[in-house]
């Protein structure tokens, strides 16, 4: 068997290169096996402007949409085992007030599983945060907004909506609610890669959330989660060795997607050498995560690819296939 030290050797080269032509600042990659055997290698800088800051092990990164699998999924499927939710009843079972000025929409029909899978009509794109700054307000608006059914595509808002259900269920914000271990809502500027130098906030962002609508909504179902290398393969671990009701996470709803997760499809993000048995998620901030169940191991990149803009082409899609090939080479 190869060793994870051989798999990081293999697929670092690629993320050297991604650094050494600029067009990532810097990024960890780690690799962990089901007996916790791991390998971490790191290089180039956690921030560049105005000041730069070398990356490390240690490095605080904003995992952006790993939120929706390393804490609102995992929540979600906790509450569903407890019986305190059924998956197949809508969201209304949580959120009675949602569109609740027209009880026959198809809002009011949507679950807790459609939106685990992105089997829903909501738009890809919503730019709630340019509604205003009030968070309570911003959810009440949401849950009344009337949007224009479309075929089912990749949204934020399912996750949103999920996030909103658990803060109902738990009395609580999501910035108030447990991140889980090793994780935390926002990160020391010292010791977190930095993300973009934002438009509209009018500053670097570092250790504070990337994502303008879980900003504006002060901590969301579907981003605002920061951790480290460590903490991302710890969790990647307990997923290799755990059995229970996570095998909803690797159970199929369509083509691309399981609960929370995604599965192997043409072109996607973990390469084409993954087994079967592999799911994963991305971030975009430039994260990303990748377990395969049946080979055994899993894999992290965390990049800060966002800095210090978004409008730039990183090459991060192309480069996370690679380094999942390389790491599936055997």
């Amino acid at each position: 068997m190869t060793s994870v030290s051989t798999k990081l050797d293999r697929a670092f080269v690629h993320l050297e290169k991604a650094i050494e032509s600029g067009r990532i600042p810097g990024g960890v990659l780690g690799v962990i096996d089901r007996d916790g055997n791991r390998a971490v290698r790191t290089m180039g800088e956690a921030q560049t402007v105005p000041k730069s800051r070398p990356m490390t092990e240690d490095t605080w990164f904003d995992l952006a949409s790993l939120t929706k699998v390393l804490f609102t999924t995992e929540r979600i499927l906790v509450l569903a085992e407890a019986g305190r939710i059924d998956l197949d009843a809508p969201l209304t079972s949580v959120i009675p007030d949602y569109r609740h000025y027209n009880l026959d929409n198809w809002e009011r029909k949507i679950t807790f599983r459609q939106c685990l899978g992105h089997q829903t009509p909501y738009p890809a794109v919503f730019p709630l945060y340019t509604y205003g700054r009030d968070p309570d307000l911003l959810r009440t608006f949401l849950l009344q907004h009337e949007f224009p059914a479309g075929p089912a595509v990749y949204s934020d808002i399912n996750f949103i909506l999920l996030g909103i259900a658990l803060e109902r269920i738990e009395d609580k914000w999501i910035r108030e609610m447990e991140p889980g271990a090793g994780f935390a809502w926002s990160a020391g500027p010292e010791t977190a890669a930095a993300t973009e130098d934002c438009y509209w906030r009018h500053r670097v962002l570092v250790g504070e959330v990337h994502d303008d609508n879980c900003s504006a909504l002060e901590g969301a179902g579907h981003a605002g989660l920061f951790g480290t290398v460590a903490s991302v393969l710890d969790f990647a671990h307990g997923k290799l060795t755990t059995a229970g009701p996570d095998a909803l996470i690797r159970t199929p709803l369509s083509g691309r997607r399981t609960h929370g997760w995604e599965r192997p499809y043409e072109g996607w993000s973990g390469g084409e050498r993954n087994s079967g048995q592999t799911i994963g998620h991305t971030g975009f901030t430039g994260t990303g995560l990748w377990i395969d169940f049946e080979r055994g191991h899993a894999w992290t990149l965390l990049t800060n690819r966002v800095h210090p803009t978004r409008h730039f082409d990183s090459g991060i899609l192309p480069l996370r296939r690679a380094v999942g090939d390389a790491i599936n080479a055997e």
